[in-house]
């Protein structure tokens, strides 16, 4: 890729088409659970953020592609619900053609806002 990308379309356009589907049903599976999140790219990959605060990203590698949810602590404590996944302090990783559970992504991003909402109200 020459040029970055600027937004979440132009990032799953260069890839291949089964990383680009995985992506793109994580995308949605996102909206859904968020639909107040905007779309960004942040650090190089598609994110989301809500109330101006990170919320999750996503992206692909040559060998994975990734579910970041931008807490290590959102990893850690579903750790028992991601057993049998790759998973490192703040990543998510998986095979295009065996994408994570969208009931898994709904859970995790429904704790990212969660976190979120908590953080907010201590920082007031």
């Amino acid at each position: 890729m020459a040029d970055k990308p600027t937004t979440i379309d132009e990032y799953l356009a260069v890839l291949s088409k089964d990383k680009r589907t995985a992506l793109e049903k994580l995308r949605q599976a996102i909206k859904a659970m968020a639909p107040k999140a905007e779309e960004c790219i942040s650090y190089g990959l598609p994110a989301f953020r809500l109330d101006g605060r990170p919320l999750v990203a996503f992206g692909a590698t040559k060998n994975h592609c990734a579910f970041y949810p931008m807490s290590s602590l959102t990893v850690k404590t579903h750790q028992d619900k991601l057993k049998g996944c790759d998973t490192s302090k703040g990543t998510i990783r998986f095979q295009a053609d065996r994408p994570l559970p969208i009931t898994l992504v709904r859970k995790l991003v429904k704790a990212r806002i969660a976190e979120n909402a908590e953080r907010g109200r201590e920082s007031r």
